[in-house]
């Protein structure tokens, strides 16, 4: 199986641009880089939240009822 060349490949990029228009196009691709940074900052303030969580948990590690001798 080998890919198509060129020539197929430029009917469907002419093709895409004359049922969608450049305008509404440029629009989608703007849409879909704002949709994978909003996903890619989630992810960051996930992973923030999950670190910031156990560096809480590690902080006190002291045992509660603590009997002095």
């Amino acid at each position: 199986m080998h890919l198509p060349g060129p020539l197929p490949m430029l009917l469907i990029v002419i093709l895409v641009l004359v049922m969608f228009g450049r305008g509404k196009i440029a629009g989608m691709m703007g849409e879909f880089g704002k949709g994978i940074t909003a996903f890619k900052k989630g992810i960051k303030e996930g992973s923030d939240e999950i670190e910031k969580q156990s560096a809480e948990a590690a902080k006190d590690v002291t045992p509660e009822n603590k009997d002095k001798v």
